[in-house]
């Protein structure tokens, strides 16, 4: 596995790989429009994508983030693992990827919506924890980075 910076060639790639992933957790599969116009919505606004890619050279992970406008913090977006690619280390390894770089880029916390109910995000409501995310209100966890 390798991560990369987000590449226009796997945008199809990605778009199956997060259908397949929301289908899995039994919601209702439909594309978050940023997840069409990556370059937009994230590189040409300064923030960053990365896709993590497998031996067979197929999307099957992913995570962005964009910076919170005149300040120090960041929201982290769209953290997805292949269904049958989960607990693998694939999502560690993609926060970590996006933690490093918000670092380097001067980002001190980290923001992410988890959204409700929790009983439908389960899994992300245990994963962030384990990496030093805690909820600050309902829905809502950060890290200082």
């Amino acid at each position: 596995m390798k991560i990369i910076p987000y590449e226009e060639a796997y945008r199809d790639d990605l778009i199956f790989m997060v259908l397949e992933a929301k289908d899995a957790l039994g919601r209702k599969p439909r594309i978050n429009e940023d997840l069409l116009h990556i370059q937009e919505c994230y590189f040409d606004r300064g923030d960053l994508f990365w896709l993590a890619v497998g031996e067979t050279d197929r999307v099957i992970g992913c995570i962005g983030y964009s910076k919170i406008p005149n300040t120090t913090e960041a929201i982290l977006h769209r953290l997805y693992v292949k269904a049958s690619r989960k607990h693998c280390g694939i999502g560690t390894a993609l926060l970590h990827t996006a933690e490093t770089a918000m670092r380097e880029r001067g980002i001190t916390v980290a923001h992410v919506h988890l959204g409700a109910p929790k009983e439908q995000w389960f899994e992300s409501y245990a994963f962030y924890p384990k990496h030093g995310y805690q909820e600050y209100v309902p829905g809502y966890m950060k890290k200082t980075l």
